[in-house]
């Protein structure tokens, strides 16, 4: 059986598949979006189709909203080519649950999807209608960016500044170009919702949606008040939201599963630009969403799915919690030491106790003393959940290799914020062991040598040439000391968010990282000594 809109009408198969379909209407719903859409989604990816389309999908089924969810693609149309058009837009949700159980469902909220670089005027007439309540986005932190390491505009965004709001060729760009269509046609009021992991991420956005409407202001492309529309939050607001839900890449252990229940075509896609897309997503039952109350068209009701919404001063505490204490530090110290020991899965992690007392005492034992409250959401019970069912989930395919990506940019914010209460809070940083651990690990594992001595290939990271050509000449087996080549990074703040030796903590991470040196097993050794 394949998955489309003519299969759904064999209720018999999917009952034995044990599949559940959507309890509403489709096409009533699909002509009800289109003739009056209340929101619409940037960004097909797995988390959307896990967490943002599957809430739609309950609002329809306990009857609160009669209206679906749009949704576009402006990187890479092959997703919409590949993995919506084919499949009349519907996708099924496996949710591995920690107890071992799981649950299959067909989402079917999608009412139509879009590429942007192809079907541009479609989605400006959708921009324009004043039903429109919310634009929301996950289309990562990358795609934010305006700019190079050079400070200057990348071409396609300068190009896109240059020529005005008509036929934008950028991402960024043709949102603003839509924002500037919804202006001209009426100027209804509108929330531009980002649910990316980047802090403060509504203002992000609106930086970035604020550049062109100077731009296109300056150079006269733009219609007359389109930069006061922008920055009049009771007409177009840019909340601030806090997302959490583990959704790792399509596992071949789940296409099994659906593929011995009958259904065809469900192997994985990888585009021309490498994105991994498949008919099916997996995530983890758990899921938090917290978004800043500010919607000036109306919203939908998603505090009926769990939604919180708050005051974006709620919004920032709960990013910092998480992100600083509850669940990004433990991750990262996950990914860093699984890595050399030679894990491939997060939930066997959570077999090892040096790993599991490694997590705990970076959270509870050094994060807690200074994690920031945010009122709504009780930090321990988070962090709880965290180590007893989330991470050790033996049903959740996520990987230390995909966690360690892109660490240098993390470090700062993960460890570097708790280090920085410890020194306002008037704490002593120098009776720390597990951050430092954590620290002296990181560098360790740049080496790209595991446990056993033998190579391991680093994950992605911006900032990994650069590393590693200061590491450079450092081998398994040298007695040390290094510091000649360690302190230049220790020091560094755009790496650990504070200098390390300001908090006593340097010449520490400096004879941890020695003794992970020390010849094959010492990764483990000084683990383990370091943690019981």
């Amino acid at each position: 059986m394949k998955l489309n809109a003519e299969s759904l009408k064999n209720a018999a198969f999917w009952e034995k598949a044990e599949i559940k379909l959507p309890r509403f209407d489709r096409e009533k719903m699909i002509t009800a979006t289109k003739a009056a859409p209340k929101w619409i989604h940037f960004g097909p990816g797995n988390i959307f189709r896990a967490f943002p389309a599957a809430m739609a999908q309950q609002l329809l089924e306990n009857g609160t909203e009669t209206t679906g969810i749009i949704v576009a693609e402006g990187y890479d149309g092959e997703i919409i080519d590949k993995c919506f058009t084919p499949l009349d837009n519907l996708t099924i949700l496996v949710t591995l649950k920690a107890n071992g159980t799981t649950e299959k469902q067909v989402i079917a909220s999608i009412a139509a999807s879009y590429r942007m670089d192809k079907e541009f005027n479609a989605l400006k007439d959708i921009f324009a209608m004043p039903s429109l309540q919310m634009a929301s986005f996950t289309i990562t932190e990358k795609g934010y960016s305006l700019t190079g390491r050079d400070g200057s505009f990348f071409p396609d965004i300068a190009e896109d500044i240059k020529t005005g709001h008509a036929a934008p060729k950028s991402y960024l760009g043709r949102i603003a170009g839509l924002l500037h269509e919804r202006f001209v046609r009426g100027a209804s009021s509108l929330a531009m919702v980002s649910m990316d992991n980047c802090s403060h991420n509504g203002d992000i956005l609106f930086a970035a949606m604020e550049t062109f409407a100077k731009g296109w202001t300056e150079n006269g492309t733009a219609g007359k008040g389109f930069l006061e529309y922008i920055r009049d939050k009771n007409k177009v607001s840019f909340p601030w939201s806090m997302i959490d839900k583990i959704t790792p890449r399509p596992d071949d252990s789940v296409r099994e599963m659906l593929t011995s229940a009958g259904l065809e075509d469900m192997q994985g896609i990888v585009t021309e630009k490498n994105t991994y897309v498949a008919p099916f997503v997996n995530a983890e039952e758990t899921q938090y969403l917290i978004i800043e109350d500010a919607f000036p068209n109306g919203k939908p009701a998603l505090d009926k799915t769990g939604v919180l919404f708050t005051n974006k001063e709620t919004v920032d505490r709960v990013e910092k919690m998480k992100v600083c204490t509850c669940l990004n530090p433990l991750h990262t110290s996950l990914a860093v030491f699984g890595c050399m020991l030679g894990y491939t899965r997060i939930s066997e992690e959570m077999k090892d106790a040096d790993l599991v007392k490694l997590i705990e005492g970076v959270g509870y034992t050094e994060g807690l003393p200074v994690v920031t409250d945010p009122g709504i959401i009780k930090p321990r019970d988070f962090i709880d959940q965290v180590i007893k069912v989330r991470l050790p989930n033996p049903f959740m395919p996520d990987a230390p290799q995909r966690i360690a990506m892109d660490t240098s940019l993390k470090i700062p914010i993960r460890f570097g914020e708790t280090l920085k209460e410890y020194q306002k809070s008037g704490k002593n940083c120098a009776e720390l062991k597990f951050i430092p651990l954590v620290c002296a690990g990181w560098l360790r594992y740049l080496l790209g040598i595991d446990n056993d001595g033998k190579p391991f290939d680093v994950s992605p990271d911006p900032q990994y040439e650069t590393l590693a050509a200061a590491l450079s000449g450092i081998t398994l087996g040298q007695p040390g000391p290094f510091t000649d080549k360690l302190k230049p990074i220790l020091s560094n703040t755009a790496f650990f968010g504070v200098n390390l030796y300001d908090v006593n903590l340097g010449e520490k991470a400096e004879l941890l990282f020695t003794q992970m040196l020390a010849g094959s097993g010492a990764v483990r050794k000084v683990l383990s000594q370091t943690v019981n």
